[in-house]
């Protein structure tokens, strides 16, 4: 059994933050060292209607949408044994770099998934805080596509589902006390390890069109016997160092 713990509603300022995030040096506006071409930016046009927009800067930088629960009012965050579930429409440009993904006092990192349009058909899926990780391709993955995806962050395992089917299952997990703030992005790719936006392209997107966070009741885990993946109270335990998202 599980209660709903969280519901996104981009709009709300008591949950989330926009334009500025601790995974970015001294808190953003910029990232160039995670080579992204990312200038964060507070309008809520870029972020609050769960459209993540990125558009060209005059500077060869790219305004950027970022919602953060870190920092705000309500300051949610997932714990071992919660289940995320997202519906997104991914991006179609080139250089466009969507994610959901956690983060918490310079790691706690699970990535719920990254896109590269260059690589069409994959996904990465990724959990940092104990070096987790696969490259998923799969039919129902292409620029444009609309994917129902969902991870479970298991004491022992992080889970992750693709249109309600197991995809990867990592067998590392988070621990029995970690949590962290979710973050929701649209990045771009300044061309290192993925191309950079075409010269005409001017303006990329991405939607996030639900995001639900569920929770096990007491003595029902999520992965393992019971009781085993009860969060524990106390620090984050295993917490990675910063890594690129």
């Amino acid at each position: 059994m599980s209660t709903v713990a969280f519901i996104a509603d981009f709009a709300s300022e008591r949950q989330w933050v926009a334009g500025r995030s601790w995974a970015y040096p001294d808190g953003g506006p910029t990232n160039r060292g995670d080579n992204k071409l990312d200038h964060l930016t507070e309008d809520p046009a870029y972020s609050r209607l769960g459209t993540f927009r990125a558009r060209r800067r005059a500077d060869g930088l790219w305004s950027t949408g970022l919602l953060t629960t870190e920092g705000s009012a309500e300051g949610f965050m997932v714990r071992t044994g919660d289940r995320l579930e997202a519906t997104v429409r991914l991006p179609t440009r080139l250089g466009a770099w969507p994610a959901i993904w956690t983060w918490r006092d310079g790691g706690n990192e699970v990535d719920v998934f990254e896109y590269h349009p260059d690589n069409p058909d994959l996904l990465e899926l990724t959990n940092h805080v104990r070096q987790g990780q696969s490259y998923v391709r799969d039919d129902a993955v292409r620029p444009g596509a609309v994917l129902e995806l969902g991870v479970t962050f298991g004491r022992h395992s992080v889970v992750w589902t693709l249109n309600g089917e197991e995809a990867f299952a990592d067998g590392r997990g988070v621990g029995p006390s970690w949590r962290a703030y979710l973050i929701v992005n649209l990045s771009v790719c300044a061309g290192r390890y993925h191309p950079a936006p075409e010269p005409d392209v001017t303006e990329m997107s991405y939607e996030v069109r639900s995001l639900v966070v569920t929770r096990p009741s007491e003595g029902c885990p999520r992965d393992g016997t019971a009781g085993e993946d009860r969060p524990e109270r106390g620090p984050a335990e295993e917490a990675a160092p910063a890594e690129p998202s």
